[in-house]
């Protein structure tokens, strides 16, 4: 692990998807989302067929699986 990891985690190479739900589908394969914690994100959803309503799983800014309903 490097100087920017900390509590045993590294965000660069750990293996941790956050759920968060796709409140609307921007340009460019973006998706405003918002988190369990009630703020709101852009992040990528170029990987997966999205729509909002969905919750999909975002590791790094990316959304990286659909979770089924």
């Amino acid at each position: 692990m490097t100087e920017s990891c900390h509590d045993g985690v590294c965000v660069t190479c750990s293996d941790v998807a956050v759920p968060v739900r796709v409140v609307r589908l921007m340009e460019d394969g973006m998706a405003l989302v918002e988190t369990e914690s009630g703020t709101a994100e852009e992040v990528s959803v170029a990987l997966v067929d999205a729509r909002p309503g969905d919750v999909v799983l975002v590791h790094a800014k990316e959304a990286i699986a659909r979770r089924d309903p």
